[in-house]
């Protein structure tokens, strides 16, 4: 397990040391995407849809669309069950235009059991400003499946959430017009002011003029102004294809659920001695019945009893970590030490409560 864990601490720390493309490493304010959401029905269900008596709104929303269509249903009571309310979601990327088509995936909001072989019908897409920008329609996709019976069901996956691959069309487009800004910024996906003015240097360097400026840790600023009678598309996908060494601070990420643990290669650790030992505590309990004679006056009583253990395993000792241990120290005194994944979370927390860890500490 150590081993397996130092492999990849020692890999991730290698790659981080080679160069890497602006594109991976920030965003162009401005150019992105868009999340759209709707409303709508899935209907030919094999009887695996809502039940309308417990979800009205379905019942609600197939009266709506049957009266669009020209059926009067009045006050008629739909009981049909192969119907499912659900809810559409799309993101609407960048300079999409009129008639390019999106994915959707497609949720169950109702009692329904499966979406499986459904269709889903005409669904208006909005974005946050309340307009509609696509329209999705189609037969979905259903990654899981469900059976069931009278006393038992099985469930693989989960049937209620499904897709549907180009499965919308955007009928409306996002005013942006890239070729009329002055100036654009780039936004770094983890700010760092050493990572921020290697790309300003970057952007000049290839240029060949001074039009990047950082603006902060997590901001430079490009300013199409200087560069003449240029297409803003040529330069930024110019930029975006420069290579640069990011820096990041020190940190150690520790995954209490699935007892992961990530040391950052520029982790340090002050000299310190560390002992770890595994003290357990056992207790069981083992009640015993007091009957009285068949001819006594009683009642049949339950004594309690209890047994409690205590036991530790056998100590290592200390293990000692150098004075700014590297890396490869880091993993190698751990390991020394012989103790599980668990314990070494709670190891790290103690090296760093000390303050002999000199990196951030991120406890998810």
């Amino acid at each position: 397990m150590f081993k397996l864990i130092a492999a990849f601490v020692l890999l991730v720390s290698t790659v981080s040391a080679a160069p890497v493309r602006i594109k991976d490493l920030a965003d162009f304010d401005g150019v992105r995407g868009n999340d759209l959401i709707g409303y709508g029905l899935v209907v030919g269900l094999d009887g695996s849809g809502d039940s309308l008596r417990n979800a009205p709104y379905t019942e609600e929303i197939l009266a709506g669309i049957l009266e669009r269509l020209g059926v009067n249903v009045g006050d008629q009571e739909l009981r049909s069950k192969n119907v499912a309310a659900v809810v559409v979601t799309a993101e609407l990327p960048p300079f999409a235009r009129s008639g390019s088509r999106l994915d959707i995936n497609v949720a169950a909001i109702g009692d329904a059991k499966s979406l499986l072989g459904g269709t889903l019908v005409l669904t208006p897409l909005k974005a946050a400003d309340g307009n509609v920008y696509a329209v999705a329609q189609g037969s979905v996709i259903a990654g899981g499946t469900a059976a069931g019976g009278e006393a038992a069901r099985v469930v693989e996956g989960v049937p209620t959430t499904v897709s549907i691959p180009v499965g919308a069309r955007v009928e409306r487009e996002v005013d942006f017009e890239l070729g009329e800004i002055e100036n654009i910024r780039i936004a770094l996906h983890n700010s760092d002011f050493t990572t921020a003015t290697q790309v300003e240097a970057a952007v000049n360097r290839a240029l060949n003029r001074q039009v990047a400026t950082a603006l902060d840790s997590g901001t430079v600023q490009v300013d199409f102004r200087a560069l003449g009678d240029i297409n803003p598309a040529h330069v930024l996908g110019r930029i975006e294809n420069l290579e640069i060494q990011p820096d990041s601070r020190a940190r150690v990420v520790i995954d209490h659920k699935s007892g992961t643990i990530v040391i950052g290669e520029r982790v340090r650790i002050s000299r310190v001695a560390v002992s770890q030992g595994n003290l357990t505590l056992r207790v069981h309990e083992a009640p015993e019945v007091s009957q009285p004679n068949p001819f006594a006056a009683g009642e049949t009583v339950v004594v309690p009893r209890s047994f409690a253990e205590i036991r530790e395993e056998p100590g290592i000792g200390f293990a000692e970590l150098p004075s700014e241990a590297s890396l490869t120290d880091v993993i190698a005194g751990l390991n020394a030490l012989g103790v599980g994944p668990r314990d070494m979370i709670d190891v790290l927390k103690s090296i760093h409560a000390a303050g002999a860890l000199h990196a951030e500490l991120i406890v998810q």
